[in-house]
């Protein structure tokens, strides 16, 4: 019997990393490939929900073409604020080929995107590996965003450190009970600080202009009511990543009413962030002497909330659809991949 090619060989390999699942720390274990469901509750073929230039990142990843952003659905923490719960709770998406996946890269770099980015793909995984190969083979030439939670384990960190440019990585909290109560894993805190330690050793920090050519990008959200949490966030980045990851603070916590429910049964406050505690957050900055990185400004309500089951989720100006799950096609077939 002949030998597979290397490329085959390859991705049979990525693809059993489906079967007794543990590409996240969960480690549900389930077979995948016999279409068992984890706590993600994803197959094994790639679950998509939107794609098109983003223009709504911090300005280093969006360039002047835009952030070319793929928005998987699923998700291995479905924390309780998340502001895209319609993707990461629900199941709302379609399912897309690796082939399929590899077509849509190349159409966003059609479109003049500065990057790929690749939004929540840690429970694809494979297929995305599986994609990005065959794209490049077609002549992808972006940077790639993997843009996570940070609740990666070190083994799918060393699959994706020659696969990407830029973390652009959530440091949700660093406290065990939060960390139960609003993403159901208590142990994110430890999770998150190992990944993160190791995106940046990963990754140093390297510019190309006024874009960001390689490194990482920490995202913290602000919650109301739990400032505490984020002064430990911040003390721990001052102590551990200052210098070496860029620090993104962010100020959009909004209980729409598709989240009150799940906001309420968190006690999370039915309310944003004040003003009070986003000027006691800078203050700690200074404090702290945290100098470089972003800071997003308070929302003045939550129209900028995406809606994912309309074509055009976000709000005028702020991105431009290529694809959407509703229409559930590429601009070229798959066959041609």
């Amino acid at each position: 019997m002949a030998k597979d090619a290397p490329w085959t060989a390859a991705r049979r390999a990525l693809e059993s990393l489906y079967g007794a699942c543990t590409l996240c720390p969960r480690a549900c274990g389930v077979d995948r490939l016999s279409r068992e469901r984890g706590f993600c509750g994803q197959g094994t073929w790639p679950r998509v929900a939107w794609a098109g230039l983003h223009f709504g990142e911090e300005p280093p990843i969006v360039g002047k073409g835009g952030s070319g952003a793929v928005f998987f659905s699923g998700c291995n923490l479905k924390c309780s604020f998340c502001q895209n719960r319609q993707i990461s709770h629900g199941d709302m998406g379609a399912d897309l080929s690796a082939g399929d996946l590899a077509l849509l890269f190349l159409d966003l770099q059609g479109a003049g995107a500065e990057n790929l980015n690749l939004v929540t793909g840690t429970p694809h995984l494979p297929a995305v590996l599986t994609g990005l190969a065959e794209a490049r083979r077609q002549g992808l030439r972006l940077p790639v965003v993997w843009n996570t939670s940070s609740y990666e384990t070190p083994e799918s960190l060393d699959l994706l450190d020659s696969e990407v440019d830029v973390y652009l990585a959530d440091l949700k909290t660093l406290d065990p009970g939060p960390a139960s109560d609003l993403c159901g894993a208590p142990d994110y805190p430890e999770v998150a600080r190992e990944a993160l330690s190791a995106m940046a050793e990963q990754k140093p920090l390297r510019f190309q202009g006024n874009r960001l050519a390689g490194g990482v990008i920490v995202r913290h959200l602000v919650l109301p009511g739990r400032l505490e949490s984020t002064r430990r966030c911040l003390e721990w980045h001052r102590h551990n990543l200052r210098s070496a990851a860029l620090l993104s603070l962010m100020f959009q916590y909004t209980p729409a009413p598709r989240t009150q429910a799940a906001a309420e049964a968190a006690v999370l406050p039915p309310r944003g962030v004040s003003q009070k505690e986003q000027e006691t957050v800078l203050h700690w900055l200074e404090e702290l002497d945290i100098q470089e990185g972003f800071v997003q400004d308070l929302p003045e309500d939550d129209s900028w909330l995406p809606d994912f089951s309309e074509i055009e989720p976000f709000p005028r100006g702020q991105a431009r659809t290529l694809w959407h799950w509703r229409a559930a096609t590429t601009s070229r077939s798959a066959s041609d991949a």
